[in-house]
């Protein structure tokens, strides 16, 4: 399940997807909006993406998991649109026969999401400004050419 939604996420379905009778361990991580980024108090965030490039990208993503961990499931489901305060905005889930494989593979796609796919967050500050964050890499890559 690799998807790109403009609604609330269902985490047990996400979940659901890669449990596996193979599959001693799954791991589901859930990215939500926090209410503190710093000394900043958020109000909303806003997520933009550019669909098919961040689907391809996605997919590449849970092909190199499958190829580095002995994983037989992964998910990832992000959401676009406005996600308020406590909501989620990103599911990964993995299955696997060992839970360090499911942690390690579920971590690193996070990090590779986070730097890679072109997903775009604007988030809305209380003293009612507000600030875009890009992928990592693809800020890096852009500025060195």
């Amino acid at each position: 399940m690799i998807e790109i939604i403009n609604a609330k996420i269902d985490e047990q379905a996400v979940l659901a997807s890669v449990k596996d009778p193979d599959s001693g361990a799954c791991v589901l991580f859930v990215g939500t909006t926090r209410r503190l980024t710093g000394e900043k108090e958020t109000v909303t965030l806003n997520y933009e993406a550019y669909r098919e490039m961040a689907m391809e990208q996605m997919t590449e993503l849970a092909e190199a998991a499958a190829s580095k961990w002995p994983i037989k499931h992964c998910s990832i489901v992000h959401r676009l649109g406005q996600v308020d305060i406590g909501e989620s905005s990103i599911a990964v889930a993995v299955g696997s026969p060992h839970r360090v494989d499911a942690f390690a593979a579920a971590s690193w796609l996070m990090d590779e999401i986070k730097a890679v796919v072109p997903i775009w967050k604007q988030e809305h500050w209380t003293d009612g400004s507000t600030e875009w964050v890009h992928p990592q890499r693809a800020v890096e890559l852009k500025n060195k050419s």
